[in-house]
């Protein structure tokens, strides 16, 4: 089979970053998931590379549609990875790409959502909401800057992956492991800070025993101070566990409940 000549230019790659950006998401379903996105991803390029209404192309169109899913902040390292491949190789490297997709999907989405879905948002959110509570508009040029920062990284990766090719995956292995356990780490260390700063309930019922006041707040706060915050996280995380409980209906127990208690008098802020 006579392999392609096409090579991807910065064109390309603007097109590509384009649509991953824009509409990567927009076909996504619950048979295939981001199969679809992918190949709207990359069509143009195929077309370039195994030319119009070709065999080639149909079938790697084929293989492009498969089952796919992975973090969409990392999603086009493995499309510059696959181009690159298919540049080299046109649809003798099919299998390998194949391969690729499936092999790296997975790591990829769970190193891409410990950093950018969790410990970012977590990191600069937590700065900005912090910030917006004490009247400050700093907090908000913080957030955006760390958005802004964060597409420019999903641009510039696709022609770094498709320059470095197969080879960023075997130099980079003992690094990405490092870094994702890194990154959960710092993650869970932020929502801890998280609880301890932004949750703020304490025990307003003062009951008296012998007609002496006990403060019970005092003397949680002398076991574990912030014990409340984290046992309402430790609820919330336990109430999730269960059987058709969603974040939203968590949410609006979470609201009743304080709501109910706080007409009660039995917490305060």
């Amino acid at each position: 089979m006579t392999n392609s000549n096409y090579k991807l230019t910065k064109k390309d790659f603007n097109q590509i970053n384009r649509r991953s950006l824009l509409t990567f998401q927009a076909g996504w379903n619950y048979e295939r998931m981001q199969g679809t996105g992918y190949l709207y991803l990359i069509l143009p390029q195929l077309r370039k590379i195994y030319g119009d209404d070709t065999p080639e192309l149909k079938e790697m169109m084929k293989v492009h549609t498969q089952f796919f899913n992975t973090s969409n902040f990392f999603n086009t390292i493995i499309t510059g990875i696959d181009l690159a491949v298919e540049e080299e190789q046109g649809i003798d490297g099919k299998e390998t790409v194949n391969g690729l997709k499936v092999g790296l999907m997975g790591s990829f989405a769970a190193i891409g959502d410990s950093i950018f879905a969790a410990l970012i948002p977590a990191i600069f959110g937590a700065l900005a909401a912090n910030m917006a509570t004490n009247g400050s508009a700093v907090g908000v040029l913080i957030w955006i800057v760390a958005q802004v920062l964060v597409m420019i990284f999903r641009w510039k990766q696709l022609e770094i992956a498709h320059r470095q090719g197969v080879s960023l995956i075997t130099d980079m292995q003992d690094q990405l492991a490092a870094l994702t356990d890194a990154a959960t780490l710092l993650g869970v260390f932020m929502v801890g800070a998280l609880v301890a700063t932004m949750i703020n309930v304490n025990i307003a019922a003062a009951p008296s025993i012998g007609g002496v006041p006990l403060d019970l707040q005092n003397s949680l706060d002398m076991i574990m101070p912030k014990l409340i915050p984290a046992a309402i996280v430790g609820g919330v995380y336990w109430l999730l566990g269960k059987k058709n409980m969603t974040s939203t209906k968590a949410i609006f127990i979470v609201l009743i409940v304080s709501v109910a208690l706080s007409a009660l008098g039995i917490i305060g802020n």
